[in-house]
């Protein structure tokens, strides 16, 4: 895939980005008013698009344990390995260190690895994604919210730890997932007016999600955070993908084209609500600097990644 094409795909990512930005800038918004558009995406705009992710698919095809498995436990080991180091190697609070792991372990699949993936893959980039979704909505998200909240994992911390994960159960994502679940498993199917109202409310995630991001780049100062941003872009780019191939190697046989997908889902930036997770912990400066920083240097780390995976012999020609 060329570069023209990728920067395509990404252009209007930073064009909605820089809309934020100069509304606040400018004075149309105040921060304050995108704090409030971020809480209405995570509330809504996300758990609407999880569901329709879910349940517009059939259940075998959102459930290959292979793809899961490969793919969940690389993308775990990043996080957990990020969040061991940043406690008790450099002394970073528990909810920096969880939400710094989530950063590197955790893609924007559905706007941006997916676009990408589904030119280079096709049909196979679609089922991926579905996977992803339930991956990282599903088990990386709450895992590493749960981790935040932990304080740190040694044993007196666990109760903590449960506590969260119990919170898990009013969070409307992993509403949104159960509920995605159950209807494409008992295919339940569900009237046209259901369905497009679904599809409305969760077309609003991306744009909405990017222009809070934008909008928390207003008085951004990267003092003192480029070493934070540095590690997360590198963790984001090149050791998550990484870790990926390794593991879809590990399990083979997986299909080619379906491993080609998880890999290039995993080299693309974190997710566009970054910088909405990092409100609840005072960190949505550092998120939106490192989304910013991961999706400028993606336009080449995955032009890189496709002639890696073309050299290797397991990219399409």
């Amino acid at each position: 895939m060329s570069f023209a094409k990728i920067l395509e795909t990404t252009a209007p990512i930073y064009l909605i980005i820089a809309g934020g930005y100069l509304s606040v800038r400018l004075g149309l918004f105040e921060q304050r008013d995108t704090r409030a558009l971020g809480r209405y995406v995570a509330a809504f705009c996300i758990p609407a698009l999880l569901f329709d992710a879910l349940s517009s698919r059939p259940l075998a095809e959102i459930a290959n344990l292979r793809y899961l498995g490969a793919y969940g436990a690389a993308s775990m080991a990043v996080l957990l390995a990020t969040f061991r180091v940043q406690t008790s190697l450099r002394r970073q609070p528990a909810p920096k260190a969880a939400i710094q792991g989530l950063g590197m372990s955790s893609s924007n699949s559905a706007f941006i690895g997916y676009p990408i993936a589904a030119q280079a893959f096709g049909h196979p980039a679609a089922v991926a994604l579905a996977l992803n979704m339930i991956l990282e909505n599903g088990i990386m998200l709450p895992l590493a919210l749960a981790l935040a909240g932990s304080g740190d994992l040694r044993t007196r911390s666990f109760s903590r730890f449960a506590d969260s994960l119990r919170g898990l159960e009013r969070n409307p994502m992993m509403l949104a997932l159960v509920a995605g679940f159950a209807v494409s498993a008992f295919g339940i199917p569900l009237p046209a007016v259901v369905t497009r109202t679904v599809r409305l409310v969760s077309s609003a995630a991306s744009p909405v999600a990017l222009f809070v991001i934008g909008g928390s780049l207003v008085g951004l100062s990267l003092q003192g955070m480029r070493r934070d941003v540095g590690a997360i872009v590198a963790g984001k780019l090149l050791l998550h993908p990484l870790a990926v191939l390794a593991a879809m190697c590990l399990v083979a046989p997986i299909d080619p084209t379906l491993a080609q997908s998880g890999v290039i889902l995993a080299a693309a930036p974190m997710m566009s609500i970054y910088a909405v997770l990092g409100q609840r912990y005072e960190l949505q400066g550092l998120c939106a600097a490192a989304l910013l920083a991961t999706t400028t240097v993606s336009f080449v780390s995955i032009s890189a990644w496709m002639a890696v995976l073309h050299a290797i012999g397991v990219a399409a020609a």
